[in-house]
């Protein structure tokens, strides 16, 4: 009769039949033992055992072991421990490897361990640790290989961190090596720093095939194995358990990860548990790596992320194929590394959707004849002649350092013709676009952003010298109007850059007022380092935003700030871009806590003391009086100061925008917002701003027109691409046109599911689709979901989600951990009325009635319509849902009355298809409610 197996529920281990008691013998050992060691973060995560504390000791056998003396341990795994040994017989050192469980190890175990040892001693090659012996004493199995002086890389780079160009030649020789064992049928997969070995002359040598694979013998079996590796060095196919696609694609990926830790000092991923780790891994993209270090080369980083790709397609298709590019890379030569060019991505993309091609190839057509006759109408307006555009200046320098020196030079330039009021200046997000690493076609960039003239310009940074050439260009004749090379000593960088704008106004025919004139002649440092680190830290904060690689930049930005203001007390800006970015983390509700607060009065108190009439200083005192105290009447005053210094400053207009909208003053701020656009076409964030109060107004095919626009400069962008299609959601209550772009969204790139996740969400649950919205919910960033300002945590979403699918347990137990943060946010400020609100929501969602229903009159006292337009209108609506979630009907519907009746983001397709009204929908009122914000019949979507 065949016996079933027992398999101890501890470490998962086999227990043998003769087992006294039945009892695990390695966990009796290791109780015996009693010392738990920290191993690597080797995982099975089929079925999550717990070797990690498992310490069997061969080293107990009195430093014998048959020929071989043990002088002491140099490392150990999950299967082995290596130690540093003399082969008595030979009286040589060698490494010696020991199966650490002995007579007790698995059977898998077994295989595992003389699987590493043959496939290792089928290599010949001179970076592959060669073996000596394989053998077995007193049932503990080993082997004996070459002991290599050095140390682990890991090792090695804890002690000092390696250059880029030592990095490059590290993996490019172990990709070489790793070639040469897929040449041989074996794949690695556990390629890591641990796993090579750097001798006494640097030179890398590759080891532990633990988790080798033979191709030819392996290729054609399909049970389920345990997913064993590393996980911070682990391809997405590897960690998900997909055997049938480990390829040497999988190594690659390793090697690339390799790379990462080695121009970063961190893993690509890494998190407290394994399985969290593999979450990461599979789920997000690693951080761009010259973000985690400034100096790391762009083309280098292109290589390291080809390597990182989460399709293997797209990585390199051989370790060969790695290893040439980082040697063109050595040798300053192109690399493959580059992106797919638009028409290949396009290409693919017609062949995935034929049927959305022939709509879009129809659309593009009723769109060139409707801009035809808008052309021969005359609505379009030549550009004033006083208008420019600085384009980024090109680094001719090599050092990655001076591209952002050159972003510098360029941005102060930018900066000192912007105080011009008799020019109209294109602000830093829209010119940024079009960086000097790519074609320019300057009349149509002069299209496009409105603006007759551009300056174009390279920097090169030698020593102590700097050499700028500039060059003035009419775009609608493409006649250079000026162009100067100067050629000075680094410290007289910011007189070079004054003289530049004062050279262009010149030529644009502009007398500086005195006041003009003393602005651009400031210097804005002494400290060309400080400089450097303020001109990065700009460019992260412009860039950032609630999702979670944008918020780790904000807090990057927020620490190189530091630095330059610790370098110089007297930096103004720093101090200026200082203030923004922790009113950003306190208005966002990331950290709404006094303390945050209290650290951005600080910033604006250094910045008004130095330079207390400056436009800066009134314009960080408006967005923090606007952000952090939500004082409108004071911040429209200082903004209307910073105009006067300002006047070509877009986010003047923007926050005017925005106070007047939070005011009621939909006219006024409509007007604002365009201002802001027209100043920086190509912003998306103005865009959707202006969108958000077209929808608000309900003024949808409005909102239409303007998302369509920007898709149409920018069709990659994946967030205004899924607002777009919301629009039909909130319009029509039409979900599908959303749901397919999503769709095509993430067959473009999987990555950019985080950037859309809220509006797929969305989607999804009006859809009544669990799958849909459990994928979307796992691309939420950790900050959650926003209801415009109001934060809602991630474990509420999840509550939402399960309750769409009825899993009410599923549901009860995230909404009551939904609530403990919830809790937190409340207990930071209790006067913090769209905290108050998601509490309260919380809270009926709990059915905790009484709670709910209090908490969420709190937050509309605290912030009634009158205060605020925007978020007074969301808190009604919460209110209603609370009313609704708790059996409040008739309560529910007075509040739904009187949101309706407002402007707001309340729409007709949330109140048709939201799961949320659910308790409402066989009220005949609440259909009443629902139609009244029905389109009209006659109207139709815009082209």
């Amino acid at each position: 009769m065949i016996r079933p197996l027992r398999i101890c529920p501890t470490c998962g281990l086999e227990i043998p039949a003769d087992a006294p008691q039945g009892a695990c013998p390695g966990c009796l050992l290791e109780s015996g033992l009693g010392a738990h060691v920290n191993e690597d973060q080797e995982c099975s995560a089929g079925a999550e055992t717990q070797q990690g504390g498992r310490t069997e000791r061969v080293a107990a056998l009195a430093g014998e072991f048959g020929d071989y003396e043990l002088l002491h341990e140099i490392g150990r795994g999950g299967q082995g421990i290596v130690y540093l040994a003399r082969q008595k017989s030979l009286n040589r050192t060698v490494a010696l490897k020991i199966l650490r469980l002995g007579q007790w190890a698995s059977r898998a175990d077994l295989k595992r361990f003389r699987r590493e040892a043959a496939a290792a001693a089928s290599l010949d090659h001179l970076r592959i640790v060669p073996i000596y012996e394989v053998g077995e004493r007193d049932g503990s199995c080993y082997f004996s290989m070459k002991f290599v002086e050095g140390g682990q890389l890991d090792e090695v780079i804890s002690r000092a961190p390696i250059s880029m160009r030592q990095a490059a030649e590290v993996i490019a020789k172990v990709a070489r090596t790793v070639h040469y064992a897929h040449q041989h049928g074996i794949l690695h997969r556990d390629i890591k720093p641990g796993n090579i070995l750097l001798d006494t002359s640097g030179e890398p040598h590759l080891t532990d095939f633990g988790l080798a694979r033979l191709v030819e013998v392996d290729s054609t079996v399909t049970e389920t194995e345990q997913i064993m590796g590393t996980p911070s060095y682990m391809a997405p196919e590897q960690a998900m358990g997909h055997k049938a696609q480990l390829t040497g694609t999988t190594d690659v990926y390793g090697l690339g990860a390799v790379l990462y830790q080695l121009l970063t000092s961190h893993p690509p991923f890494a998190a407290e548990t394994a399985s969290e780790t593999i979450r990461l891994l599979v789920e997000t993209d690693p951080r761009e790596p010259r973000l985690l270090n400034r100096k790391v080369d762009r083309e280098l980083s292109m290589i390291c992320l080809k390597c990182l790709a989460k399709d293997p397609n797209r990585r390199y298709p051989s370790a060969l194929a790695l290893a040439e590019d980082l040697e063109h890379w050595l040798k300053h030569e192109p690399i493959r590394a580059r992106r797919s060019g638009v028409l290949t991505h396009t290409c693919k993309w017609v062949q995935r959707n034929p049927t959305v091609t022939a709509l879009i190839v129809s659309l593009i057509a009723l769109a060139v004849a409707v801009s035809w006759n808008i052309w021969k109408s005359g609505l379009f307006r030549p550009p004033p002649e006083k208008s420019i555009a600085v384009l980024p200046f090109e680094s001719l320098s090599r050092d990655s350092d001076n591209a952002f020196f050159a972003d510098g030079v360029q941005d102060e330039i930018l900066s000192n013709l912007a105080r011009i009021a008799d020019l109209k200046v294109i602000g830093r997000t829209s010119v940024m676009q079009y960086r000097s690493d790519t074609a320019r076609d300057l009349r149509r960039i002069g299209q496009q952003l409105g603006v007759a003239n551009v300056v174009e310009g390279s920097v090169r940074r030698s020593g102590n010298r700097v050499r700028v050439n500039a060059h003035l260009i009419d775009v609608r004749s493409q006649r250079e109007l000026w162009a100067q090379t100067y050629d000075r000593d680094l410290v007289d960088v910011f007189d070079l850059q004054a003289e530049i704008a004062a050279n262009i106004a010149s030529q644009l025919k502009i007398n500086l007022s005195p006041e003009e004139k003393a602005a651009i002649e400031e210097k804005p440092t002494a400290d060309l380092v400080a400089h450097d680190l303020y001109i990065r830290a700009k460019t992260l904060i412009v860039s950032s935003g609630f999702s979670t690689p944008q918020l780790e930049s904000l807090s990057e930005a927020i620490q190189l700030l530091n630095e330059a203001t610790e370098r110089d007390p007297k930096f103004a800006l720093a101090y200026y871009q200082l203030a923004q970015a922790h009113d950003q983390f306190y208005f966002g509700g990331i950290d709404h806590t006094p303390a945050r607060l209290a650290i951005a009065d600080v910033a604006i108190q250094a910045l008004t003391r130095l330079r207390p009439n400056s436009g800066e200083a009134h314009l960080a005192l408006a967005k923090h009086l606007y952000w952090g105290y939500l004082d409108y009447d004071r911040a429209r005053e200082q903004l209307k100061l910073a105009e006067k210094s300002l006047p070509n400053d877009p986010m003047v207009f923007e926050i005017l925008g925005f106070i007047d909208r939070r005011q009621g003053r939909w006219a006024e701020s409509t007007k604002n917002l365009e201002r802001a656009i027209e100043l920086d076409p190509q912003n998306g964030g103005f865009v959707k701003q202006l969108a958000d109060s077209y929808v608000c107004l309900r003024r949808y095919a409005n909102a239409g027109r303007i998302l369509d626009r920007a898709v149409a400069v920018d069709p990659k962008d994946a967030s205004m691409r899924a607002y777009r299609a919301a629009i039909e959601l909130y319009w029509h209550a039409d979900p599908r046109p959303l749901h397919s772009t999503v769709e095509s969204i993430l067959a473009d790139d999987p990555r950019a599911g985080e950037n859309i996740a809220q509006l797929w969400l969305q989607g999804s649950l009006c859809e009544r689709d669990g799958d849909s919205a459990e994928r979307a919910l796992a691309a939420l960033p950790i900050t959650g979901c926003y209801d415009n300002q109001i934060p809602f945590p991630r474990t509420w979403c999840a509550g939402v989600v399960a309750r769409t699918r009825g899993d009410q347990a599923a549901a009860q137990a995230a909404f009551t951990i939904a609530r403990k943060e919830a809790a937190k946010l409340v207990a930071t400020d209790p006067k913090y009325p769209e905290a108050l609100a998601v509490l309260g929501v919380i809270d009926a969602a709990l059915g905790n009635k009484e709670d709910a229903v209090r908490r969420g009159r709190r937050a509309t006292e605290l912030m009634p319509v009158g205060k605020n337009s925007i978020d007074g209108h969301l808190l009604i609506k919460h209110m209603a849902v609370i009313y609704a979630w708790t059996g409040e009907t008739d309560l529910a519907l007075q509040q739904l009355a009187v949101a309706v009746g407002l402007p707001g983001f309340l729409s007709y397709g949330e109140l048709r298809l939201d799961p949320c009204w659910d308790p409402l929908r066989s009220d005949p009122r609440f259909e009443q409610i629902v139609a009244s914000l029905a389109p009209q019949v006659t109207a139709k979507p815009p082209p």
